[in-house]
């Protein structure tokens, strides 16, 4: 099966045109493998009562920023045990893509669910629109280091399977003359689009795979306290549906590809891809946000997906906390989360504690000119600031 996503049609399976669903690859790699797969299953999704809350946001694939910055907010020691305590870890979603070390990411994230339950804690991995993505098979942000993390002393072999496969199914399929020369050149070209350990990364991410089952457990939308976390945002659209509503219909979505056109999974203004929150006017949007805290019951919602100036910006009035920050090195490994403790909210900026602002105007920037002297120079945040002293000396109308 295929389907459009922003004018790209891609096979769900990821292996588009190999005559072999995601069931019989999992099935011809388990025979090679033999391992067991890894189930998170999702028990709640509100918490009360949390003492101190750690958010990061999307981390894609940059492994080394993701263990620094855990350091930093002390979730981990110089092992990458966690020391937590009973700290809840919020991550955003997109742990995915971009970067080479997706897998370690997880693998790590994986290991402090268990220790931090064991501690008093907990882990909330959240599912983001690039956790989606590599379920349903949409590849485009895979890089080659990703591939080749996967990639095993069984690889050439069932590369090799596939290869033939996919021969045998088109010498089937097409008529005689419409078949291609299956030289060396072709196959070349094959493999290039098949790169070694890309099967094995496709079964991973399988709903039987470790990282498939693994994802599939988890959330897009959670509460804690006060406070609503999810990817994108929630956009008017969705703003009468339950968190329950919500993470059934995108895990039922994600299980089931059939359920996936015209769903909330692949909905731009669904709560893995809704922009609204981070680039809408305030003053167009205030009344959505309210309605989106009164019907959740919330005082704050809390989404990445959309890369600030390299720090954690509040909006409308602090009642939404933007925390992409750019934390992988694709994005200028700028290195920030948000801690909600005591009953404020508190940007972790390169180690230092900064109390976020409730209102936007001169406390704002002197938040952001804060932030940026801890920035190796030139701050990308300077971009941000000269925006707001400018807007602040515009009149307003009497």
């Amino acid at each position: 099966m295929e389907v459009d996503v922003k004018g790209h049609r891609f096979a769900l399976a990821g292996v588009g045109g190999l005559g072999m669903t995601a069931r019989l690859l999992g099935l011809f790699l388990l025979l090679l493998w033999g391992g067991p797969t890894y189930s998170s299953a999702s028990a709640a999704d509100a918490w009360t009562g949390v003492q101190r809350i750690v958010a990061i946001g999307d981390v894609h694939g940059d492994y080394q920023q993701w263990v620094t910055l855990l350091r930093d907010a002390q979730i981990i020691d110089q092992k990458n045990r966690w020391t937590g305590g009973a700290t809840h870890l919020v991550q955003t979603g997109d742990i995915l893509d971009r970067g080479p070390d997706s897998r370690k990411v997880m693998e790590l994230l994986m290991t402090l669910e268990t220790q931090a339950r064991r501690a008093g804690g907990q882990v909330h991995a959240l599912i983001g629109n690039h956790e989606a993505m590599n379920i349903y098979g949409d590849l485009r942000y895979v890089s080659a280091q990703e591939y080749e993390a996967f990639r095993d002393r069984n690889s050439e072999k069932v590369r090799a399977s596939f290869y033939q496969q996919h021969v045998e199914t088109l010498k089937k399929t097409l008529p005689l003359e419409e078949l291609p020369e299956f030289d060396e050149a072709y196959r070349r070209e094959w493999e290039s689009r098949y790169p070694l350990g890309f099967f094995e990364h496709r079964y991973a991410f399988s709903n039987q795979g470790r990282y498939g089952k693994w994802i599939l457990g988890h959330d897009a939308i959670i509460k804690i306290n006060d406070t609503l976390f999810l990817h994108g945002g929630l956009s008017p659209k969705y703003v009468g549906d339950s968190m329950q509503a919500i993470n059934l219909k995108v895990r039922a979505e994600l299980e089931d590809p059939s359920k996936l056109e015209g769903g909330i999974a692949l909905d731009e203004e669904g709560p893995l891809w809704y922009r609204g929150l981070a680039l809408a006017e305030e003053n167009l949007l205030m009344s959505h946000v309210e309605q989106v805290l009164e019907n959740y019951g919330a005082r704050r919602i809390v989404v990445g997906h959309t890369v600030t100036e390299g720090a954690v910006v509040p909006r409308f009035r602090a009642k939404v906390l933007l925390i992409d920050v750019g934390l992988s090195a694709v994005y200028g490994a700028r290195r920030a989360c948000l801690i909600l403790e005591g009953g404020r909210a508190y940007a972790l900026h390169r180690g230092k504690k900064l109390p976020l602002p409730l209102a936007s105007g001169p406390v704002l920037i002197e938040y952001l000119k804060q932030a940026a002297a801890l920035d190796p120079p030139p701050s990308p945040l300077h971009k941000l600031i000269g925006q707001i002293e400018a807007q602040n000396l515009v009149p307003t109308a009497p």
